[in-house]
């Protein structure tokens, strides 16, 4: 796949539009308030009709950080007050046995993700109190995917081993960049040797899989500065490298008012820095798997692409196609069966809800035959850069061309651009249409067609 990528400044100009990274379809934004606890309660109680249920996947949000980045568009709180963390940790442990009830025996688990936040501001004590009550309500499997994001300025040698001993086998360290004076423009000051006592740290206590987060288009990037980044990054050699494009949001994400504008990199240098990144990631032997993610040949995202299994979910890429993710804490966002739900955003309504002994739901949905058919389509192209039509037809008893007319004529202009290649069997995502492959996806997202306000998505690169 990697040797098959081809980079083609015109073409990204041409294409970059706003457009959703597809962690989910229907998106985020298309949730409804209509549906709510009782509706994820049911749903939960239902994943074993019939006598089976898939296994699960459980994701936790720990919203705490120390101190701001002023890139960041996640949901934080920023505070140094280890009791609200704690508050935090007994009512996660209620929602958990809110959700233990609804599930009755099947509580088998696979894998588990804490990401924030920043889930290493919890305490060791804190840790372990979160991990106990995890398998007080759920059965970890031995050998599965338990991971966790790690801020290297707060962790050293103990909180690993502590992290292993735990069971937490796979680490997402964040980087962004080691250049100083990006760092400073960011708030976020991490020194290379902080980032390599973290990673020789999992490496010596059994982590299996390291992953790194790199972001470009920061305040103060240039292509010779992100050049010795990308040196030190390739010196500590993760498995797994997410380079993320920075989407200037100040409208939307409060902590990016505090970036001045002009130091950012024109569009030019941005598409300079990204050539850099995926020549300098390839020659070093990375395996592009999608978007903005690349891993080593042997690493099992890559292993799973080739193999067909490759998934796309709200932690990115992921080998778990067959699971039901539960999520815990504000904001999380669970799928079970045709279903998302998202819980509420503030702790606020979160441990209000909690308090009335319900699962604190803010909104959801409940997917359509239309959604399940689209959601077929835009993971495949996600995953695996092709569909098979006759397996989607198959699936959904359809005729394909019939019901795609529209699509497939949206699709003329990308093909005709050599980015897509249409056949009686198939769709397939060229070389040249693989760093676009959002924009692809877009064609078969229902809900943008009838809505083409895109202001509230990033741009694809």
């Amino acid at each position: 796949m990697t040797h098959d990528l081809v980079f083609n400044p015109e073409l990204i100009r041409r294409f970059d539009i706003n457009g959703p990274r597809y962690t989910s379809y229907p998106t985020a934004d298309r949730f409804i308030e209509t549906f709510d606890a009782r509706a994820l309660s049911a749903w939960l109680g239902k994943r074993t009709t019939g006598g089976a249920s898939k296994p699960l996947s459980l994701y936790f949000h720990i919203p705490f950080c120390n101190t701001i980045c002023y890139y960041c568009a996640c949901n934080k709180i920023i505070t140094k007050d280890h009791s609200l963390s704690a508050k935090y940790l007994d009512y996660v442990d209620r929602e958990m046995g809110l959700q233990a009830a609804s599930l009755g025996e099947a509580r088998q688990a696979t894998q588990l993700h804490l990401g924030g936040g920043t889930p290493t501001f919890l305490s060791h004590e804190e840790l372990r109190q979160l991990m106990a009550s995890v398998r007080a309500h759920f059965e970890l499997v031995p050998n599965g995917e338990y991971s966790i994001e790690v801020d290297p300025r707060k962790v050293d040698f103990e909180t690993v081993e502590l992290l292993a001993k735990l069971g937490f086998n796979r680490m997402s360290v964040g980087v962004q960049d080691f250049t100083e004076e990006v760092q400073v423009a960011t708030n976020r000051v991490q020194s290379f040797d902080e980032t390599q006592v973290v990673m020789e740290a999992a490496r010596t206590t059994g982590f299996s899989s390291i992953s790194m987060d790199l972001i470009y288009g920061l305040p103060k990037q240039n292509v010779a500065s992100y050049d010795r980044t990308l040196e030190r990054v390739l010196e500590l050699s993760p498995d797994r490298i997410s380079l993320y494009s920075y989407a200037h949001l100040p409208g939307l994400f409060m902590p990016q008012r505090r970036i001045v504008e002009g130091e950012l990199p024109t569009a030019d240098v941005k598409l300079q820095i990204l050539q850099l990144a995926i020549r300098r990631l390839t020659e070093a032997g990375y395996v592009y798997i999608g978007m903005d993610h690349f891993a080593r040949p042997d690493d099992e995202l890559a292993v799973a692409q080739r193999q067909g299994r490759l998934h796309r979910n709200f932690q990115g890429y992921s080998t778990h196609a067959e699971c039901d993710m539960l999520a815990f804490g504000v904001s999380s966002i669970a799928k079970v069966g045709p279903v998302y739900a998202q819980n509420h955003k503030t702790l606020e309504t979160y441990y209000e809800a909690l308090d009335r002994n319900e699962l604190p739901v803010l909104r959801g949905i409940e997917l359509t035959a239309d959604d399940l058919l689209r959601r077929s389509i835009i993971q495949a192209l996600m995953c695996h850069f092709s569909l098979s039509i006759e397996a989607i037809q198959t699936a959904h008893n359809i005729n394909f061309k019939e019901y795609f007319a529209e699509e497939l004529a949206g699709l003329k202009e990308m093909e005709a651009a050599e980015m897509v290649r249409v056949e009686d069997e198939s769709i397939t995502v060229l070389p040249a249409g693989r760093l676009l492959v959002r924009a692809v996806a877009m064609v078969f997202d229902r809900y943008l067609r009838a809505d083409r306000e895109r202001k509230r998505y990033s741009r694809v690169i």
